[in-house]
């Protein structure tokens, strides 16, 4: 298990032609719901982009992004950078009874997102874990079905890894004491 964690990285080094299995995006899914959650409010919401549904995906972010006034060439860039990778995963995590369950459903969200990474790289699939622009989740969460509170935790690329990533140097853990 150590090696597998150890050897996972953040790629979009992928063959841009090789589908990736519903089936296995399905399993990917199931894995995450395994992660931790306190009060057991089953906080994940997933939705995947194929095809075509990567470039609205792309344009629904970009709509969104240039309404909140970010610069034209990152618009540009939105448009088109969905379509990196054969199959692209969105995550949401959704709003609780107070603000402690919303935040307790977003950590359950996030490791349950390490679950999926995990087990993609098991697969040798290679992902990248993105973050949804700024002004955009509203856009993305209506885009993908989910509630219209629902936090988009995740945009994760999603492909069949044709290289291998150096892993980077880590620093030495600093463990602190309570006496």
């Amino acid at each position: 298990m150590s090696a597998l964690i150890r050897e996972r990285r953040t790629s979009m080094l992928v063959d841009k032609t090789r589908p990736v299995p519903r089936d296995l995006v399905e399993r990917l899914c199931e894995l995450a719901q395994w992660a931790p959650n306190h009060k057991r409010t089953w906080p994940w919401r997933f939705a995947v982009a194929e095809g075509d549904g990567r470039a609205r995906l792309g344009n629904a972010i970009a709509d969104a992004m240039d309404a909140h006034g970010d610069a034209p060439e990152k618009v540009a860039k939105a448009r088109t950078k969905y379509l990196r990778t054969p199959t692209v995963l969105v995550v949401g995590s959704t709003v609780g009874d107070t603000d402690q369950r919303t935040a307790e459903n977003r950590d359950a969200v996030a490791a349950g997102v390490q679950n999926i990474l995990l087990a993609a790289a098991s697969l040798g699939l290679a992902t990248y874990w993105g973050s949804c622009p700024k002004g955009a989740n509203d856009a993305v969460a209506g885009l993908s079905g989910f509630e219209h509170d629902t936090f988009v935790s995740a945009i994760i690329y999603v492909g069949w890894a044709t290289e291998s990533v150096a892993a980077p140097p880590r620093p030495p853990v600093v463990l602190g004491r309570i006496d």
